[in-house]
């Protein structure tokens, strides 16, 4: 890629192109030795093309009247609002050379995807997934689903996300939703999130072809189970999220009570954990013998990945399985009252443990992910063989 076109494009694809060549290094052959038809499926905040936009001068306009009713929103004064206005319209009035083929990348949905696909000499079908906070794992069933009717040889999936505009986190910040301090999920202190940003990319084989071709297989996934709430945009219902975990173990000739650690979605807003434990309950907590079920949450790290955080889950549990480790949360310091954990039971680490192989099973896990507008994701995903691992 020429340097001045590298420059050009949008920060979240310039990550996305660095994550999939790193992801091809680690499988230990180069690209362009997979065979047949791929897909590329990369979920991602949509409106990331905005910020192709801002250094094409395209959206002045728009952008300052966000910053005026954000200023006011903020109780600002005039003197304060003019200033912030000066300094934006300063900042991008004059966005230099305009790389045409960069800007055009970023400004359509499958951007991500076809830059991914090819830059890497792939015989793949580009595909842009939005489905907010679960946009990652949506971009997995997509994955998943040609991959098993037979649609594609291989495929390339997971999320990016950037820090979101201004005008997200002020809407966040009014809804409640943003923490004071930093995230802490599953505590009785929990307030919010704080964002974060990343991107994991994952590349996927059905199983036979898999072990056919040598390939180095990190884990399995066995089920994706999704449901929605339908019945608020932000508010999230126990009955819709134990749908989707219902439909994941309807996909599988095992049960929850052989599952031994969810990585959760875990957001740190008190009501979002709340209803989270409750729908865990209702599944994973019918007549669970034995070891308690495990739960943590990559964001008490990472904090809040959105398009990415179902992305981030699973790359952390990929890397618990490989480890044998069951990982931990961190930020936590007294767990919530209001967490139904006794009845499932559950535990929430906050250090790393052993994680045991059962006496005639492999290790499995659980990833989930919900996003606004009520979409619902849970993944089954189990250890590989010693042969296939």
């Amino acid at each position: 890629i020429p340097p001045h076109r590298y420059a050009a494009m949008d920060a979240a694809q310039r990550l996305a192109l660095d994550v999939a060549t790193e992801m091809f290094a680690r499988h230990g052959r180069p690209p362009h030795s997979l065979k047949g038809v791929g897909t590329v499926a990369v979920g991602s905040n949509l409106g990331l093309s905005r910020e192709r936009r801002l250094h094409t001068g395209l959206c002045l306009d728009d952008l300052e009247a966000d910053v005026r009713s954000l200023a006011a929103l903020g109780r600002l004064g005039p003197d304060e609002v003019e200033t912030l206005t000066k300094l934006v319209r300063d900042r991008f009035a004059d966005p230099g050379p305009v790389d045409v083929p960069a800007a055009w990348d970023g400004s359509v949905a499958s951007g991500i995807a076809a830059l991914v696909g090819n830059e890497h000499r792939l015989d793949a079908v580009p595909v842009a997934v939005e489905a907010a906070c679960a946009s990652s794992l949506a971009a997995l069933d997509v994955a998943v689903g040609r991959l098993r009717a037979g649609a594609a040889d291989y495929a390339v999936a997971g999320g990016v996300e950037l820090p979101c505009n201004a005008r997200d986190m002020v809407l966040c910040s009014a809804l409640g939703l943003l923490s004071h301090s930093r995230i802490t999920p599953f505590d009785a202190a929990a307030d919010g999130f704080t964002p974060g940003d990343g991107c994991a990319l994952f590349l996927l084989k059905r199983l036979a072809d898999a072990r056919r071709d040598g390939d180095p297989v990190f884990g399995v996934l066995r089920a994706v189970g999704a449901s929605n709430d339908a019945k608020s945009l932000i508010a999230p219902d126990a009955d819709g999220q134990a749908r989707a975990v219902r439909q994941a173990f309807a996909q599988v000739d095992f049960g929850p009570d052989d599952v031994d650690y969810l990585e959760a979605h875990g957001t740190g807003t008190r009501l979002g954990d709340r209803v989270e434990v409750a729908a865990v309950a209702q599944v994973y907590g019918t007549g669970r013998r034995g070891a308690p079920l495990h739960i943590g949450s990559a964001k008490s790290f990472l904090g809040h990945t959105f398009a990415a955080a179902g992305a981030a889950g699973l790359l952390r549990t990929l890397q618990a399985l490989r480890q044998t480790t069951l990982p931990p949360s961190v930020n936590l310091s007294e767990l919530s009252p209001d967490l139904a954990l006794d009845a499932v039971p559950a535990r929430v680490a906050t250090q790393a443990l052993p994680w045991p192989a059962g006496p005639d099973r492999p290790r499995r896990a659980a990833v989930s992910a919900f996003g606004t507008g009520g979409i619902n994701y849970h993944l089954l995903i189990e250890e590989g063989t010693d042969a296939t691992r």
